[in-house]
């Protein structure tokens, strides 16, 4: 995957958000486009923005066309889709809540060693989402972490080796609780 810079990131999440950018010819018009956009995004100056979205076309990452009146419509395309996701998947935390509902998150897997690289990559985005370790295909977490578990899953294609259980009582709970400071 090429690498990008800020506003292309940004460019990127957009438009994987549903975000429609559509850059017009004038001036005028392109005021009004920024306008109903947030506040980071009227900070970009116009000529950042269209070498952003210039790389991200040649790139690959987005394709565009021509509407008749002179606007370009920019479309991100399955690669793009794709990288948008891995930066949405960088910026992924788990919240901590207020209060611990007791619940332990275990997260069990059994990828084959064919798939060896995938095995390893969700080890390393589980740690990274600061999970622990408790086997080498076993991991816990106290927060609800459902919906993280899940689009890690869906994005590297895992669903049929992944296990998500919810528990009330892990026998190393103390050690645990000292790991992840709930004590």
């Amino acid at each position: 995957m090429p690498r990008v810079g800020l506003t292309s990131q940004k460019v990127l999440l957009s438009l994987l958000g549903g975000v429609t950018l559509a850059l017009a010819g004038s001036p005028r018009r392109y005021s009004r486009v920024l306008r109903g956009l947030s506040r980071e995004w009227q900070r970009l100056n116009r000529q950042a923005l269209y070498r952003a979205i210039r790389r991200l076309y040649e790139s690959k990452l987005v394709d565009y066309h021509e509407q008749p009146d002179g606007s370009i419509q920019i479309i991100l395309n399955r690669e793009g889709r794709q990288a948008a996701l891995r930066y949405q998947l960088d910026a992924m935390r788990i919240t901590k809540p207020e209060r611990w509902d007791g619940k332990w998150r275990l997260i069990l897997f059994d990828i084959p060693e064919t798939q060896k690289r995938l095995r390893d990559t969700l080890r390393m985005r589980l740690k990274q989402l600061g999970l622990i370790e408790l086997q080498k295909s076993a991991f816990v977490h106290p927060f609800a972490c459902r919906d993280e578990i899940d689009f890690l899953i869906e994005f590297y294609q895992a669903r049929r080796y992944v296990r998500f259980v919810e528990a009330t009582h892990v026998d190393i709970e103390l050690h645990l609780k000292h790991k992840f400071n709930l004590s």
